[in-house]
């Protein structure tokens, strides 16, 4: 079972990676090895649970992951790393700062915790200013609402999989909620989305996260597309639940409301999106 998680993920093209990295690239696209989309995120998940449950656990791993997420328009290769030592690296410090200690201590022996933050602090202070730079961003039980800022409702690509009688819908196979835009068109949905909820909310209110997001897309290559991919979610949404998802187009019709007076529509639509992924997260906590 996939973890009930979504993936903000950005593609870069082959030409923004450094020449030596091309290579590498080049050849794992190539590659009849590497994990193919549809294996992916079970692939992540098995080395993540595989290295937790190890004897001692093992918060990251030695080394950083060789594999990435690829897509292909027409002749140009994009490529998404996984970055699987980087992000639990900042997973885990996430955790750490917000877990007691005595507690952290059964999760995690003291040495070993000890010993992953001496690796991540060597790791930034010979890494660069792009160190801490991720291509996938995480969340459990929902999306956030400013990750449906950067698409449009065009964008949506669902498949429902197929199930045999009795299969409950939500365990088929292939199944899954994705939305892919352009860089370009990213940023400037973020921006316009910013502009409006400044001159109508003003700067307190502007944020739930949209520029957090923005900052985020400007620092990739200009060329790369972006992703937004609903993961283990669409196991706790039916068929009609998701047919019925339509996030990205209600939240654009809030700001556009907003922009242009009709703030019953604005609020309705705005309510719609919030109310949706709330009743999802309660089941975080459901017996």
């Amino acid at each position: 079972m996939l973890p009930y998680a979504a993936y903000l993920r950005v593609y870069e093209p082959l030409t923004a990676f450094a020449e030596s990295e091309r290579k590498v690239w080049a050849e794992y696209a190539e590659s009849r090895d590497r994990p193919r989309r549809a294996t992916a995120l079970n692939a992540e998940h098995d080395e993540a649970v595989r290295r937790l449950l190890g004897m001692p656990p093992h918060p990251a791993p030695a080394q950083e992951s060789p594999n990435a997420y690829l897509r292909r328009v027409e002749d140009r290769l994009y490529v998404c790393p996984w970055q699987t030592r980087l992000r639990s690296w900042l997973a885990f410090s996430r955790l750490r700062g917000s877990t007691p200690v005595k507690l952290m201590d059964r999760f995690v022996p003291k040495a070993i915790a000890e010993q992953t933050v001496d690796d991540f602090d060597r790791y930034k202070r010979t890494g660069g200013s792009s160190a801490l730079r991720t291509h996938i961003r995480t969340t459990a039980w929902h999306v956030p609402p400013a990750w449906f800022v950067p698409f449009d409702g065009n964008e949506r690509w669902l498949v429902l999989g197929s199930s045999t009688p009795g299969q409950d819908v939500t365990t088929t196979t292939g199944r899954n909620l994705i939305y892919v835009t352009s860089m370009a068109q990213a940023r400037r949905r973020s921006a316009r989305a910013l502009q409006v909820l400044r001159r109508h909310l003003g700067e307190v209110s502007a944020n739930f996260d949209v520029e957090d997001v923005a900052r985020w897309l400007e620092e990739f290559h200009p060329h790369s597309l972006v992703e937004l991919d609903y993961g283990g979610l669409v196991r706790l949404m039916d068929d009609d639940a998701l047919q019925a998802d339509q996030s990205v187009a209600e939240l654009s019709a809030a700001l556009t409301g907003l922009d242009t007076g009709q703030e019953e529509l604005a609020y309705a639509m705005y309510q719609r999106v919030i109310l949706r992924w709330k009743s999802m997260q309660l089941l975080e906590s459901a017996n």
